[in-house]
């Protein structure tokens, strides 16, 4: 494993990340990631936000609605539950994001799981995505998981190796979904 060329820390999505942000969207747009179908890359709904986050007022509401995403109380679509999202920062450098789903619908025990995450382009393979799962599992523990579900496209092996290296352990292997528990017990 490659090692880490920065100390980055999770925190919650703040606004002094914005250009960073933008940035690392684009990259996401470049492979073809972020179109209006793609839920799954920053945690809130980006549909509504994407065409305007570019400026400061649109970005902070941004924020503000990914944060208030893990509260119960925060209205939402149906189907969607409560979700926290935290940041992996270098500083006002955003690498990338993690999901800790609060609880499962039908729909996410298929595919989804407990807990998403993305790196983005320019910040793969230097050991970010297995250092943001281990940073995130005790706050997915804090939060009251004991045992946590993580989903994969059977040909995302850089996926998989990062749940492996979390203590992962493969439960199923569909034809369009892999599998994946770890256990936050003890």
């Amino acid at each position: 494993m490659r090692t880490l060329e920065c100390v980055p820390t999770l925190s919650e999505p703040r606004v002094e990340v914005h250009r960073s942000f933008l940035a690392a969207m684009a990259e996401f747009r470049a492979e073809g990631r972020g179109g209006a179908d793609d839920q799954t890359m920053v945690g809130q709904d980006h549909r509504a936000w994407a065409a305007d986050w570019e400026t400061p007022e649109a970005f902070a509401r941004y924020v503000a609605a990914v944060r208030a995403d893990a509260l119960e109380e925060t209205p939402r679509r149906p189907g969607w539950v409560p979700q926290t999202t935290l940041w992996w920062l270098d500083g006002t450098e955003y690498l990338g994001r993690v999901g800790i789903r609060h609880r499962l619908t039908p729909a996410l025990r298929e595919r989804g799981g407990h807990i998403g995450y993305d790196i983005r382009p320019t910040a793969r393979r230097r050991g970010h995505a297995t250092a943001m799962l281990r940073a995130a599992l005790p706050v997915a523990r804090a939060l009251g998981l004991t045992d946590v579900l993580l989903t994969t496209d059977p040909g995302n092996v850089a996926s998989q190796q990062v749940i492996r290296a979390n203590g992962g352990e493969l439960t199923g292997a569909g034809a369009e979904t892999y599998y994946f528990r770890i256990s936050l017990r003890g």
